[in-house]
């Protein structure tokens, strides 16, 4: 434990940011599992959800921007609907 004022104010403030942070990621993991895993029908409806919460991420800090383009990238990727690639 840190003994200087400012260490403690510090350490007071990691572990505030820590549990921003950890929720921030559990918000941005469970929307992209969420659209991974949707139906058909409900893909575009989650899929625009979690682009949001990939880019209010990315506006927050919690990941860097190429990173949010690269999750973005690769949901549109990975399931489409068949109406869309018909």
């Amino acid at each position: 434990m840190p003994r200087i004022k400012s260490s403690v104010r510090d350490v007071r403030k990691n572990k505030k940011q820590r549990a921003i942070n950890r929720a921030g990621m559990s918000t941005l993991k469970t929307a992209i599992r969420k659209t991974r895993t949707s139906t058909e029908e409900n893909w575009i409806s989650n899929s625009n959800n979690s682009n949001k919460v990939i880019d209010k991420a990315v506006q927050h800090g919690l990941i860097h921007k190429n990173t949010g383009a690269r999750y973005k990238s690769r949901l549109a990727k990975a399931k489409k609907p068949e109406a869309a690639t018909a």
